[in-house]
């Protein structure tokens, strides 16, 4: 006979009192318990696998609680006599099944609604709600992966119906030349740079000037000014170029989304990968790195964002 041996898993068990009186404090600390994917031990306590994420959220809590004028106590536990391994696994694994199935209800409602009727905005908190259960997915329940790609195909299917909505105008003339764009690139500037880059002009070099001093050769992009490219109606400059070029590529469609929100900050796609980049690049910038080394870096970062979306 093969004895299958049991996974060795350590665990950190929070236990803690409230007084009566602190309701509010009380539902706080739940909330915070739910939120971290705990799962209660009977009334011993809550529990989480033991790893450096836990204990610290653990503390955390434990802090708040005696500011309450409550009793905490973390306790290292290496296993529970009554309750195996297996079965302690299994129960976060019913938590997180749980909260993935309501996550698939609610996707596969939004999909059924007519395109005009998907708002932005609920998508985004859907993937929202993803990222936060998949930060507590311990044990990596099945249900994750049929999730993103559910994710995925909702992306797909409403990026796919987005047209450019400007007439394209002839690329050849815009093959090898010098683009020239105001200094210190930001977020739009840079993404707008690995657009050329990528899909415009794979020989193109890139200049920084005042707006009073463009080039009379140069095409001009997300400057003030009556050639080139920039921003127009509600579109940053990344999203005029790619409607001008007619590039239809879905995960270019939703980097644009992802550059629109960061660079207008209007909330119109409910996109936040953005803000990460953007600070990022502002950061590089106090640093005194030269604008070419910024946009350098920039383009970087948005082809490893093209990269990371399936």
């Amino acid at each position: 006979m093969v004895v299958r041996k049991q996974p060795t898993v350590a665990w950190l068990l929070l236990t803690f009192t409230l007084p009566t009186k602190r309701a509010s404090q009380r539902v706080e600390i739940w909330r915070k318990l739910q939120r971290y994917g705990t799962v209660p031990l009977g009334n011993s306590g809550y529990l989480l696998p033991n790893n450096p994420a836990s204990e610290e959220r653990f503390q955390w809590l434990a802090t708040a609680i005696r500011k309450y004028k409550g009793d905490a106590s973390i306790v290292h536990v290496q296993s529970i006599d009554n309750i195996s391994t297996p079965q302690l696994i299994a129960r976060f694994a019913e938590a997180r099944a749980r909260e993935y199935q309501e996550l698939i209800r609610q996707l596969q409602e939004f999909s059924s609604l007519p395109l005009q009727k998907q708002a932005v905005g609920r998508l985004s908190r859907l993937r929202s709600r993803f990222q936060e259960i998949v930060e507590v997915d311990f044990f990596d329940n099945p249900l994750q992966k049929r999730v993103g790609e559910l994710l995925s195909r909702t992306d797909a299917a409403r990026v796919a119906t987005r047209k450019p909505e400007a007439a394209a105008i002839g690329s050849r003339e815009y093959k090898g030349r010098v683009w020239v764009t105001r200094p210190r690139p930001g977020v739009d500037r840079s993404a707008s740079a690995w657009l050329i880059r990528r899909f415009i002009d794979g020989k193109a070099r890139f200049v920084f000037a005042p707006e009073e001093q463009v080039p009379g050769d140069a095409v001009p992009y997300d400057m003030f000014h009556e050639r080139g490219f920039g921003h127009r109606g509600d579109d940053c400059t990344f999203e005029t170029l790619q409607k001008q070029f007619k590039i239809r590529n879905r995960r270019v469609s939703v980097i644009s989304e992802i550059i629109h929100d960061a660079d207008l900050a209007d909330g119109k796609f409910g996109r936040k990968e953005g803000y990460g980049i953007d600070e990022v690049l502002k950061g590089w910038a106090r640093q005194g790195l030269s604008d070419q080394a910024l946009l350098d870096r920039g383009m970087l970062l948005i082809e490893g964002l093209y990269h990371s979306l399936s």
